[in-house]
Formats: structure tokens, sequence, C-alpha cells
């Protein structure tokens, strides 16, 4: 299945002018640890499947899907059976601000499972089933067809975890609609100022919470604390930097944000898997 494989790195082979990549995969093989700058999507259709992304094991049963971010190590064993494998061009889904907040939501590995979300359950297995049927299909439309699902899919499950999230709070606070206003304030604030300091001072008083009470909403709110959401944020900002050799480890650090190498080595390889320096060697394998 892996076509174009470069040490670590997979090139995604796409249609000939497309932006996605579909395996009907029956394959009784395995495949190396690897990564890529696709979105991928994994639905087993017979049999369960195997993925292991960073140091976890996904094992998961016909017809739930694991969504694996781009950038992600992650390999699988000789498993039978057949699987649905999707992969699309991540940059078209990065690239329109309108589509940050969704995109936020899809910083780690997930599977959507019934026991995660029913009806996100269904509208996964449909969707994985109608990518299937649309790419077989060869049609002009197919492509754009598959992006509006795959996107439809996407907010579909940043909604879900929302309100999962919506769920941590006391149902008789009357501020929940006020949280979600607040909240999205900050969480933009972060996304454009991340290269700065940013203290749990400024941030609680974007939100006009004191900082005991503001640390313990956002955790609530993201499902992670503010510094786990300023550290992905750089981290994500790092990674574009170090794909560029002009710019040096140190300096990639320093513009993320992060004010020291051993603490940017330190977040980097918590997040990442691997080094600053071994992440910039896998950008460098790509052939221009």
């Amino acid at each position: 299945m892996i076509k174009h494989l470069s040490g670590e790195y997979e090139t995604v082979e796409y249609d000939s002018q497309k932006y996605i990549m579909l395996y009907d995969n029956d394959d009784f093989e395995a495949y190396p640890v690897h990564w890529h700058n696709a979105i991928e999507l994994i639905m087993p259709l017979e049999n369960y499947y195997i993925v292991t992304v960073g140091d976890r094991e996904y094992k998961f049963p016909e017809y739930d899907t694991l969504i694996i971010p781009s950038g992600e190590l992650h390999s699988m064993p000789e498993v039978k059976g057949r699987r649905i494998i999707f992969q699309c061009d991540n940059s078209i889904l990065e690239e329109f601000p309108i589509l940050e907040q969704v995109m936020r939501g899809f910083s780690a590995p997930m599977v959507i499972s019934k026991e995660y979300g029913s009806q996100v359950h269904a509208l996964a297995k449909k969707t994985m089933l109608d990518f299937l049927s649309l790419y077989k299909s060869k049609s002009e439309l197919s492509e754009a067809k598959i992006y509006s699902m795959l996107l439809n899919l996407l907010i579909s499950v940043r909604e879900h975890q929302l309100m999962q999230n919506m769920k941590n709070f006391d149902p008789d606070d009357g501020r929940i609609n006020e949280y979600s206003e607040k909240f999205v304030k900050v969480l933009k604030y972060i996304d454009n100022n991340y290269m700065y300091d940013i203290t749990l001072e400024q941030l609680a008083d974007i939100a006009g919470y004191s900082k005991f009470h503001f640390s313990r909403i956002f955790r609530q709110y993201n499902s992670m604390s503010y510094t786990q959401y300023i550290n992905t944020r750089r981290t994500k900002a790092a990674e574009q930097l170090l794909s560029d050799p002009k710019i040096s480890v140190t300096e990639a650090a320093m513009r993320s944000g992060f004010k020291s190498i051993t603490t940017f080595n330190r977040i980097f390889r918590e997040i990442k898997h691997c080094t600053p320096s071994d992440f910039r060697k896998l950008i460098q394998i790509i052939d221009y």
C-alpha cells in the first residue's frame, strides 16, 4: 500500500489532479513506521485492525473509524481482513481560517466508536462507505463531494467534543453559553500570539475570570490545560519552521514562542514523539 517511502516519510501519491487517495485494502502485510502530511481515516470492513500511533496501540473493530492527524508517526502489523484507508491533502483543510476552530479538535488520534457517540459513529460509518462508493465512481464531482462529506464529519466530531466538554460543567450553571463565548476569544488570542509570552494573568483577564477560576474552566472546556494548549499551538508552528532548512532549530524554537532549547526539545518530543532535529531530518528526506 505504501508506494513511496523514504526513511519514515511517505509521499502520498494522489490521483492525477486530485487531493485524495482511498485504498480498499485487504493486504495481509505489515506497514513500517511512517508519517505523511495527509490526514488519514481508517475503518475496518471485515475483522478488527491495529494501528500504533506514537507509543499507543489502537485496536478497533469493524465499522469503527480511527482518525490520524497529519504528521503522526504510525505503523500497522499484519492483520487479515478488509479495511478502508482514506487520505487527503491536509493543507486544504488548514488554509482556511474559518476552519481553524474545527481543526483544533484534531491534534491527537481518536477512534470514533459507538461508545464515543452513537450518532457520530453512524455518521462516520456512512461517510466512509460513501467515500468508497464515490471514489470508485470516478465522477467529475466525486472529489468535491468527498471533501464536503469529510468536512461535515469533522464538524460533527468537533461539535460532539464540545458537547462532551460542556458535560463537565454543572448543569445548573447558567453561564455555560458565556463560557463558550469567552473561550472562543481566549483560543483566538492564543492562536494569534503564541510566539510571545502568554501569562495566566493575561488569559484570565481576557476571559474576565480569576486565575483559579480560569484555569479550572479552561481545562473543563478544552479537555487540556491552558499551558498544554499553548505548547501544542507552538509545536505546530515549529513544525512549519523546521521545514525551512535556512532556519536553525534554535531559531525555530524562539520564533515559536519557546524560551529555551531544552524546553523546546522536551515538549516537541512529548507531542511529536521525536526530537526537533529528527523531525527536520524526516522533512528533508522529501524530494521537493
